[in-house]
């Protein structure tokens, strides 16, 4: 460990753990076997990193030169075996942050200055690129490219095996290569408690901006004003409006 590195009293850390400079880790943090904490990382409370996992390693971009970029990790996550977690780039606003109970599951990379929210779920061999954005409550599955830059809208759910190269508004679900809009992710709303009249009200309005004949501007519109008044509805045409890369379509016919 090195001594620039500070850990809580009541962290627990396994043999052969290699933690280095700028390291801080809060209480009740437990560090696995093997684990490298690379430096310039802050964890806070009740982490569990197991074995193998790499945190705060310095970016896979060319553009890097060594500035004191950071990675930061809330409170109450999971990050499994052989995960790759790396600090950001000035280019990126200088951070890489998870946020809290997020679970990060075996051979997922997050790559430089990504943005992860709380309870978002990464499953197995999961691939991140640069600056992506998961929003709360997202589920990746199992061995997914997501292409640098890309936004994932809270409560969105991305099947096994898709890869990623546009945007993915929130309460979708998306499946293929490339990912196609398939539909709204209804089961995992009802696990959230979301009631039957939004779920209704999403599925409608995904039909009108996505499986209709109007413009999907003139479509917004009518949407606006006849759900406007659901903030999830309102979350919905925010995120499509303010979309750098365009939204995933639909499945093709």
């Amino acid at each position: 460990m090195h001594p620039g590195a500070e850990l809580d009293p009541s962290v627990e850390v396994g043999p052969g753990a290699v933690i280095g400079p700028g390291v801080l880790v809060g209480p009740q943090t437990r560090i696995g076997p093997y684990v490298v904490i690379a430096r310039n990382t802050r964890l806070g409370a009740r982490n569990v990193i197991f074995q193998f996992a790499s945190l705060g390693a310095d970016p896979q971009d060319l553009k890097y030169r060594g500035e004191p970029s950071r990675l930061e990790i809330g409170d109450d996550n999971c990050i499994r075996e052989f995960t790759t977690i790396h600090r950001g780039t000035e280019g990126g606003g200088m951070v890489t942050r998870i946020g809290n109970q997020v679970l990060v599951m075996n051979y997922v990379h997050v790559a430089h200055d990504c943005m992860v929210g709380d309870h978002a779920i990464v499953s197995n061999a999961t691939q991140l690129g640069g600056h992506c954005v998961l929003e709360p409550w997202v589920v990746v599955a199992g061995m997914c490219g997501v292409h640098q830059f890309t936004r994932v809208g809270a409560h969105a759910m991305v099947a096994a095996g898709s890869r990623l190269a546009q945007d993915v508004p929130p309460f979708a679900m998306v499946a293929g290569d490339r990912a196609r809009l398939v539909g709204v992710n209804v089961v995992g709303l009802e696990r959230r408690g979301f009631s039957a009249e939004t779920v209704a009200a999403l599925r409608a309005v995904f039909r009108k901006l996505f499986y209709g004949r109007v413009p999907r501007q003139q479509a917004a519109e009518q949407v606006r004003a006849q759900y406007g008044h659901l903030a999830e509805i309102r979350l919905v045409l925010d995120f499509i409006a303010s979309s750098q890369r365009g939204v995933v379509g639909r499945e093709r016919d």
